[in-house]
Order: C-alpha cells, then sequence, then structure tokens
C-alpha cells in the first residue's frame, strides 16, 4: 500500500501554490506510506531555473558536490543535492559521472527536479521546502516497501528519461523478467525495485519515439501484477491502472486544475473541488493530459 498525489495546473495564477497545495495532498496519504516520499516538480525557478540544465543526486552532499561542480548551483533538499548549471543536460550528466562517479542520478532535464527521502513524509515536506515551490506540476508519492529496501533510492518517483517520472502505488509480478529483458537491450538499473522497471519500460519506448499513451498501453500488455501509475513529462500527465483496478485512484478536473490521488481526502484540499468532474479511472485505460 502506498499513497499517490499529483497536480497539473492549467491556471497561471495557481502556480505559486504548487508547492503549498502538493504539500497538502502528500500530508493526506502519509498513513499509505509512513516508510519514505518523494516528489518530482515543474517549473521551480529556485530548483529549476529556466534554461539550465538540472540534476537531481543522491549519495553526495552538498558541499561535496559544491567542491566537485564549481560551475554549478547545489540546492540541497533533505538526502537528495539538487545541482543545476548553464550547460546542456548530457555535458552536467558527464561531469558529474566524472566528478562523483559515487552519486545517484534520479531525475535531470530542464525545468525539473526530483527530491526524495526516508522517513515521515511530512517530516521530509518540510526538509524539502515543498510548500515553498512554485510552478506547473508535481506529483507525490509515500511508500510502504514491499518489494525493497527503505532507501532514499527505492523512493518514488522513478525518473529514468529527461524531465520523465513515474509513482507506482501496487507490485509488477513480472519484473524479474522485464528487467532481463532490458537489460539485454542495454538498459541500466540503479536498485532492485519493481517500480523502476516499470519507468525503465516507459523511458525506453519513449526514447524510440513512442508517445505516452502508446508506451503505457505497452506497459499494460507486458506487465502483470496490480498497479496504479501516474507518469508525468515536461508536457503530460498521465494515469493508468491495471486490469483489475484494485488500487485505488481518483481523478478530479476542473477548468483550473487536474489532479489525481489514492484518496478522496487528498483532493479535499484543493480549490474549487466541489466544482469538480470527479471520477475512477477505468481499467487499462490511459488517461493523458497535456500541457
Amino acid at each position: 500500500m502506498c499513497g499517490i498525489v499529483g497536480l497539473h495546473l492549467r491556471e497561471p495564477s495557481l502556480e505559486h501554490r504548487l508547492g503549498e497545495l502538493l504539500t497538502a495532498m502528500l500530508g493526506q496519504v502519509v498513513e499509505r506510506g509512513p516508510d519514505s516520499a518523494g516528489v518530482a516538480v515543474y517549473g521551480d525557478p529556485r530548483l529549476s531555473p529556466p534554461g539550465r540544465a538540472v540534476v537531481s543526486l543522491l549519495g553526495v552532499t552538498p558541499q561535496g558536490a559544491s567542491t566537485a561542480l564549481p560551475d554549478a548551483v547545489v540546492v540541497a533538499a533533505d538526502a537528495t543535492t539538487v545541482v543545476h548549471a548553464e550547460s546542456p543536460v548530457a555535458e552536467l550528466l558527464a561531469t558529474i559521472a566524472t566528478a562523483l562517479p559515487q552519486a545517484t542520478v534520479i531525475g535531470s532535464g530542464e525545468g525539473f527536479a526530483v527530491l526524495k527521502g526516508t522517513g515521515n513524509p511530512i517530516q521530509l515536506a518540510e526538509s524539502f521546502g515543498l510548500a515553498g515551490v512554485t510552478g506547473y506540476q508535481g506529483v507525490g508519492h509515500t511508500r510502504m516497501a514491499t518489494e525493497s529496501a527503505v532507501t532514499p533510492e527505492g523512493a518514488h518517483p522513478f525518473s529514468v528519461g529527461p524531465g520523465q517520472c513515474l509513482v507506482h502505488n501496487g507490485s509488477f509480478a513480472n519484473h524479474a523478467t522485464i528487467r532481463r529483458e532490458l537489460r539485454a537491450q542495454g538498459v541500466e538499473f540503479d536498485s532492485e525495485n519493481d517500480s523502476e522497471v516499470g519507468a525503465r519500460f516507459v523511458a525506453h519506448h519513449l526514447a524510440r519515439g513512442t508517445d505516452l499513451e502508446k508506451a503505457l498501453r505497452l506497459l499494460c500488455e507486458r506487465f502483470d501484477g496490480f498497479y496504479t501509475l501516474l507518469v508525468s513529462t515536461a508536457d503530460s500527465f498521465a494515469v493508468v491502472r491495471d486490469a483489475i483496478a484494485c488500487k485505488p485512484a481518483l481523478v478530479a478536473e476542473t477548468d483550473a486544475w487536474v489532479a489525481m490521488a489514492s484518496e478522496y481526502r487528498a483532493l479535499d484540499v484543493l480549490p474549487g473541488i466541489e466544482h469538480a468532474r470527479i471520477f475512477e479511472p477505468e481499467p487499462e485505460e490511459v488517461y493523458v493530459w497535456q500541457r
């Protein structure tokens, strides 16, 4: 049992409240996942200034990152260290691989940052400074570990493609088989978490030119198990459930925003919820909203 929340803003006047609203939503699903938490946020000028490459790291201190990357700006967020620089993303990643070989990359792109940690999700949100974040889109996850250890690396979201992330409630029964297949095609993994396999599968297909809706349809065809997934890119926000749809999910939609959560109470904190169209996603139907 894990908790998922996500918010895609259509109304620019709400962007200054993104972190505030996401924090309130995350606080309503703590009981679903008290082990760890993570968020991905799009458009915050402190974490990911426009036009700069951004990389989120685990396994390195802010001081160590500052020393190794003197041309980068370093932002501390609990176990996560975010760095951004005036360079192409690939160049910054290559520099990090050389200067900080012990670091694990948990997110990269432009206008996008991933923050992860272990412990109580409410305390983590405070450590992240989440309430002060601005932007146009955010996803969050509270984890109750079942398939791997409780570590920051095992927390969600899993972000393995540029500006992409996936959060998951459930378990993939055949993840080991699909992991072997992806490794045979040159895909590398950072953990033994089953959710990372789903993220790698989606990113692998997106990198080949498949659109997000098709990539998630392919996931439904190939993966066995129980799952609710929220997947985001810089311009998309998507939800899909397995064929049985036993993991909870609700979507609420207004002219100002689209939101998804594991429980209604996480949606009830949003402005205008009384006017929202609220529905439960159908099994194996892919829902995609574009920016």
